[in-house]
C-alpha cells in the first residue's frame, strides 16, 4: 500500500520531466544510468548511441545527466530503509577546475552509502555543515557510534550536533585505521567514473554528477530488497521514479 502511494506519487511528479525534449524518455534515462553505473565518457556513449541508431551529441548527454542524476537522488530514498546505529565518516579529494575540492561521505557499518556533501575546504565548518545534512532530514535512528579518520573537526563538529538536537548525548566517538578501510574503499566506487582528464568544470557540475554517483552506489545496494538485486531491476526502479515503462529497450 505505501510503496504503491510512492509510485503514483512519482508518477504525478514526473509528468513533466521530459516535456519538450528530442528523445525518448526511456533513452534519456539509459544514457544518463549507463553514464553513472559505468567508467564511460560521454564520447563514449555517443558512440554507443550511434550503433544503435541513435544521433545524440555527448554535450547533450552531459546535460541530461546534470538534470536527471540529481533527480534520481532526490527520488530515490523514499525506497531506502533507516541506517542503523553506526556511521563511518571520512573525507576524500575531488579535482574541479584543476584545484582539489573535499567531498565528506558517511556510509553505515553494513556499507550501505548514507550522505555526501561536496566542499571548497576542509574545516570545522565545514564538518558541521555536513553532520546537519546528514542528521536533518533522515535521523539515522540517531546514530550511536559514529567512526571517523581521527581529524580533529570531527569532535566539535559532533558536539555541534548533539547540542543542536541532531544527535542522541553522548555518542560514542571512535578513531580507528581498520574500520575506515570500509569506507575509504567505497570512495573509489564513487569516484571511479569521475573525470580522469582535469576533473570537473564547475563546482555546480560536480555537485550534480556525484549526487548522480551516489545514488547509483544506493540503488546498487538494493534498499534491502530480498532475493537477487540485478541491473534489469535497478533499471526497472528507474523507470518506477520517472514514470516510464521501461528504460532498456534498445
Amino acid at each position: 500500500m505505501i510503496l504503491s502511494a510512492i509510485v503514483e506519487k512519482l508518477k504525478r511528479q514526473s509528468k513533466d520531466d521530459f516535456k519538450g525534449r528530442q528523445f525518448e524518455a526511456w533513452l534519456i534515462i539509459q544514457a544518463v544510468s549507463w553514464y553513472l553505473r559505468y567508467p564511460l565518457s560521454y564520447r563514449d556513449l555517443k558512440e554507443m548511441f550511434l550503433e544503435r541508431g541513435f544521433e545524440v551529441d555527448h554535450s547533450t548527454i552531459n546535460r541530461w545527466v546534470l538534470i536527471y542524476a540529481p533527480l534520481m537522488e532526490k527520488r530515490l530514498p523514499r525506497f531506502r530503509k533507516p541506517h542503523c546505529g553506526s556511521v563511518r565518516i571520512n573525507e576524500t579529494y575531488v579535482r574541479i577546475k584543476g584545484q582539489w575540492r573535499y567531498l565528506y561521505r558517511a556510509i553505515d557499518k553494513h556499507g550501505n552509502p548514507v550522505d555526501f556533501l561536496l566542499t571548497a575546504k576542509r574545516d570545522l565548518n565545514a564538518a558541521k555543515r555536513f553532520f546537519r545534512k546528514m542528521l536533518k532530514d533522515a535521523p539515522l535512528l540517531s546514530p550511536d557510534k559514529i567512526g571517523t579518520d581521527g581529524a580533529g573537526t570531527f569532535p566539535p563538529a559532533i558536539g555541534d550536533a548533539v547540542g543542536s538536537g541532531l544527535l542522541a548525548p553522548d555518542p560514542v566517538h571512535y578513531v580507528t585505521k581498520h574500520l575506515q578501510q570500509g569506507i575509504e574503499s567505497d570512495h573509489f566506487r564513487v569516484k571511479k567514473n569521475m573525470p580522469k582528464v582535469g576533473g570537473f568544470r564547475s563546482f555546480k557540475s560536480a555537485r550534480k554528477s556525484i549526487a548522480g554517483f551516489e545514488a547509483m552506489l544506493w540503488l546498487k545496494k538494493g534498499f534491502d530488497f530480498t532475493g537477487q538485486w540485478s541491473v534489469r531491476e535497478q533499471n526497472d526502479l528507474l523507470a518506477v521514479l520517472f514514470g516510464i515503462e521501461k528504460v532498456n529497450e534498445a
